[in-house]
């Protein structure tokens, strides 16, 4: 059984300059099409459809999500979801100026079938391709929901990524800070699994925080005070781990205030790292915008001290819908609008990529391997 949220959102007929595109996201374990349109004259953008079938009922009972079974999930339903965002947007594939995909950074086997589907579609209706960054279609996002344009600062916090940047522009983005270690959202994951909360981690900690002591437990603040704005989520997670075996057998108020005391200490964090990096941007007063964005970005606690420390701090705070902090192709379709803009395409030999740091130029804060940056 899967989850299937489809969203239409009506702003008015498509205009016959509209830029439209179709997006198609398969870098994890939601299977999602979309198409949107983007105004020439105002640079505005609009969804028209956007269609997304989760697979968390397949991954779990494994505590996670399993790259194989993904893969063969979208394998099965992608096809049904780019007819359904194309009937919802009231448009066939020769409306389209443009097939976008994720490439990556992601699971490789569920990059592959969305890669290969958007490259058999392009070639088959002779239309641009666009080959998308699953992080900079993030980074973008505050364009499409509020038409706010870079420059300004990013906070990135999904499951696999946990990164400060200054967005300078489409295509160039300025690293300033990175997990050395977990993803925010990876440690969620973790947390909830170790404290026996269903999958996924993130919204199932958050629940359970919501009646919980925040300040039962003194967990730690790892980075707090370091310099240079990097994260690390290890120490907290395994001090979760240590407290709970501490109190073993757990009731429901002990989970409770650990899921408290453990967003506290993320929130804390979070802040700390996050004003580092407003100094370190440099950024003209102009341009004191705080974008947050990915799924954890979801997060109710952490929308809220970041909130408040951009009152404190003169910057403005940014985030996108709840329906759009997770992964989904709305965002891919708006960074293929954007880039098809300025005239960049892709070849149909574009490869998917496992790894793909959207600064390219940053030192590694933890070494490298093969496929580029670890952190």
């Amino acid at each position: 059984m899967v989850g299937l949220h489809t969203s239409r959102i009506e702003t008015g007929s498509v205009q016959i300059a509209d830029t439209l595109v179709l997006g198609i996201e398969t870098s994890c374990d939601e299977t999602a099409a979309a198409v949107v349109a983007r105004d020439p004259v105002t640079g505005r953008g609009r969804i028209l459809s956007n269609i997304v079938r989760s697979q968390w009922d397949r991954h779990r009972a494994f505590g996670g999500v399993v790259p194989e079974i993904a893969a063969r999930a979208h394998v099965e339903c992608l096809d049904e979801i780019i007819r359904e965002a194309l009937r919802s947007a009231g448009l066939g594939l020769a409306d389209l100026d443009a097939i976008a995909a994720t490439a990556g950074p992601g699971l490789i086997g569920g990059l592959i079938v969305g890669l290969t589907t958007a490259k058999a579609l392009a070639l088959a209706t002779g239309k641009p391709f666009v080959a998308v960054n699953h992080l900079e279609a993030h980074a973008l996002t505050v364009g499409l929901t509020e038409g706010l344009a870079p420059p300004y600062l990013l906070l990135l916090v999904s499951g696999g990524h946990t990164q400060l940047l200054a967005v300078d522009g489409v295509g160039s983005y300025r690293r300033l800070g990175t997990t050395i270690d977990d993803a925010l959202g990876e440690a969620f994951d973790k947390t909830a699994k170790l404290l026996g909360l269903s999958f996924p981690g993130g919204p199932a900690v958050e629940r359970m925080a919501k009646g919980g002591n925040a300040g039962r437990f003194p967990l730690p603040r790892p980075m707090l005070g370091r310099e240079v704005p990097h994260f690390s989520f290890a120490g907290l997670k395994t001090a979760v781990r240590q407290t709970a075996a501490s109190l073993a057998p757990l009731h429901g108020t002990d989970v409770a205030d650990l899921c408290a005391s453990f967003e506290a200490a993320v929130a804390e964090t979070v802040r700390d790292r996050v004003v580092r990096a407003m100094r370190l941007a440099q950024l003209p007063s102009t341009a004191r915008h705080l974008v947050v964005a990915g799924g954890v970005a979801a997060n109710q606690r952490l929308r809220t001290a970041l909130e408040a420390l951009c009152g404190e701090q003169g910057y403005t705070f940014h985030a996108p819908p709840i329906s759009l902090c997770g992964d989904n192709a709305a965002m891919i379709a708006w960074a293929g609008a954007l880039h098809l803009t300025l005239g960049k395409t892709d070849a149909l030999d574009t490869p998917a990529r496992a790894r793909w740091p959207l600064d390219a130029d940053a030192t590694p804060a933890l070494g490298a391997g093969r496929h580029g940056a670890k952190a």
